[in-house]
């Protein structure tokens, strides 16, 4: 007899339809799988035979095949075992065959029977929803998988409980949706004392989704400012959450199977490798920049960073993906994200201070500046200086405005572009592209003049004019205005800035 078990593969985020074939025919005593399983899917006749041991079942002594089709689609990890388990106890008379075919199965089996947690649950419920299937997952991912819809969900937490829901002797009631908790209190602008180019430069990356690098000596608060940063972006939209949830659900960084409500802020250190920062490894998998999806990645030290890795973020800053092409694989992952970095203006950090500057400025500045190239630097919309602060400015009292008052400028110009790009397909100023960026951010005849003549004095690529277009569409929407003037422009192009010593 053979029966059959739907799982999936993954391909990114995306899911591949699996079709587990369990035969037990006359033979010598064999279990075996086929269909190109990995390391992970090869031992799980090991925890298939240990589990059932455990709830008192033998295997048949015959010869038992486990086909994994398509054949020639590499199968990795370990949560095939359920599948597997599942399509032998159906092959051998145990559960109803028809049963198990309206349900996609993920989970690890333990010893004892257990099932224990894998990644990619929240993909597969929704694949499983838009198949019109159900879902079997372990117990601990439940909340996880019911966030797809009105799909099926089955979270039990070994394989005896589910062996008596499809008995009738139990019944796994349908888990409750978890948010991820939000208890944090976001750090507050007004911690920094001084720095107010600084604070509206991130007031604008903030509202229009830009590309943001901050120059400065140590200790002047460029890492103070990029942690401040999330506490000024608003909250994940729903279809947002699913997205971001998808990938750390895929990585396996989703904790209890809560969804994510607060956008990412990543900040590897900069000793990453290029599979840390872009994805990739023996399993291709989500790297940080696509982890930080509709969020913030955070490079601090930039120069430090392998060159390797940083001219890796080119094609991902200007696509919003991140493909990780092997020999076996072409992965895609959504990797639409908001750069901040910060960097010394040289090694020492003190380009420009004679008394504390090393003997080599300001040729250590040029040299360890130029260690960004010039496509990753033009791909940043906003070049902003952080000067050393003053005694004079930390006996400052606290500002004024805190993260509470810029926030809620930052949410009524991301209203204002939500309510413009609803029928576009895109979120912020910062995806603004081709027409659309001529028609929606085309600046009065002033503006128009002095972009035109800036661009030709500072040599702006194509790229770096678009960019300042954006900027100032962002800057026109904090001032709540339609239209974009010679001051929006002017404003724009102030954080057009070359870095010092780069010619």
């Amino acid at each position: 007899m053979t029966a059959h078990a739907p799982t999936i593969a993954f391909s990114g985020i995306d899911c591949l339809d699996i079709d587990v074939q369990v035969q037990v025919a006359s033979g010598l005593p064999a279990f075996t799988i086929v269909g190109l399983p990995d390391k992970a899917v090869g031992e799980s006749r090991e925890r298939v035979r240990a589990a059932f041991n455990a709830l008192g079942l033998s295997l048949p002594p015959k010869r038992i095949t486990v086909n994994l089709a398509p054949a020639d689609l590499l199968k990795e990890g370990s949560h095939f075992d359920l599948p597997i388990a599942l399509g032998l106890l159906a092959a051998m008379g145990v559960l109803p065959a028809d049963e198990i075919q309206g349900y996609i199965a993920l989970g690890e089996l333990g010893l004892d029977g257990s099932l224990a947690a894998v990644t990619g649950i929240l993909p597969a419920a929704i694949a499983a929803n838009a198949a019109g299937k159900g879902l079997i997952c372990p117990a601990a991912q439940g909340p996880e998988a019911v966030w797809a819809g009105d799909v099926e969900v089955l979270a039990a937490p070994n394989l005896l409980a589910l062996i008596n829901h499809f008995k009738g002797t139990q019944v796994l009631s349908r888990p409750q949706p978890r948010l991820e908790d939000d208890d944090r209190d976001p750090l507050d602008l007004r911690d920094i004392k001084g720095q107010e180019s600084a604070k509206r430069a991130l007031e604008v990356a903030a509202a229009g989704g830009h590309n943001l690098l901050m120059i400065g000596p140590p200790g002047s608060g460029k890492s103070m400012l990029a942690a401040r940063l999330p506490g000024l972006l608003p909250p994940l939209e729903p279809a947002e959450a699913l997205e971001v949830s998808m990938i750390h659900s895929v990585a396996g960084h989703l904790s209890e199977g809560k969804l994510l409500r607060r956008r990412p802020f990543r900040d590897p250190h900069h000793s990453a490798s290029v599979p840390a920062l872009v994805g990739g490894g023996a399993r291709a998998k989500p790297g940080e920049i696509s982890l930080a999806h509709n969020g913030v990645l955070f490079l601090d030290e930039l120069p430090e960073f392998q060159r390797a890795a940083l001219e890796a973020l080119r094609q991902p800053l200007e696509s919003g993906r991140a493909s990780v092409a092997r020999a076996n694989a072409h992965v895609v992952y959504p990797a639409r994200i908001q750069l901040v970095a910060a960097m010394n203006p040289c090694r020492c950090g003190y380009l420009g201070d004679a008394g504390l500057a090393c003997t080599k400025a300001p040729k250590c500045g040029v040299e360890y500046q130029t260690k960004i190239s010039g496509p990753l630097f033009d791909r940043i919309d906003l070049h902003v200086e952080v000067p050393a602060v003053s005694p004079a400015d930390l006996s400052l009292p606290p500002a004024a405005e805190g993260t509470a008052e810029i926030a809620a400028r930052v949410a009524a110009a991301r209203a204002r572009q939500s309510q413009r790009y609803q029928a576009l397909g895109i979120r912020n100023n910062a995806q603004l592209d081709g027409e659309m960026l001529e028609k929606l951010a085309s600046p009065d005849a002033a503006g128009r003049a002095l972009l035109t003549e800036a661009a030709e004095r500072m040599r702006l690529s194509a790229r770096g004019y678009h960019r300042v277009l954006r900027v100032a569409r962002t800057l026109a929407d904090l001032d709540g205005r339609d239209a974009i003037n010679r001051l929006h422009v002017a404003e724009a192009l102030s954080y057009r800035r070359l870095v010092p010593g780069r010619t």
